[in-house]
């Protein structure tokens, strides 16, 4: 008897640590307000801006931000250059590039992405500082 109650405690412990393993979370998506909030209190985070020179220089972009461009023809090869413990805050104009940087960037190892998930658009109509 007292193995078989082993044997059960060993399978609930195991079977409890793998899906707190198996469902770790890479990426999260995150409204204009959230991402606001968890990237300017993380004074880690890094910010970064996937729109092209021509996006950026017409409508500004978020504080604390790098440019990189997720059309270049390098941007993997930047993205795979990156810290991948680092955490990263990411977006885009609308946040089709965004989420797909996001997925790369989970397929490639990294731990921590926040993707601001209506992009550039959704920032700028909550009226949020926009740098020139």
């Amino acid at each position: 008897m007292k193995n078989y109650f082993l044997i059960v405690f060993t399978l609930v412990v195991t079977a409890t640590a793998y899906s707190q393993t198996s469902n770790s979370k890479v990426v999260t998506n995150l409204n204009a307000e959230r991402f606001k909030a968890a990237a300017y209190s993380d004074k880690n985070a890094v910010i970064l801006d996937l729109r092209t020179t021509e996006e950026i220089k017409s409508k500004g972009y978020i504080k604390g931000a790098t440019q990189l461009d997720f059309l270049a023809k390098d941007a993997e090869k930047k993205i795979d250059l990156l810290d991948k413990k680092k955490t990263y805050y990411i977006y885009c104009a609308g946040g089709g590039r965004s989420g797909e940087c996001a997925e790369y960037m989970e397929k490639k190892g990294f731990t921590r992405v926040f993707n601001l998930e209506k992009g550039f658009s959704e920032w700028q109509g909550k009226g949020f500082p926009v740098e020139k």
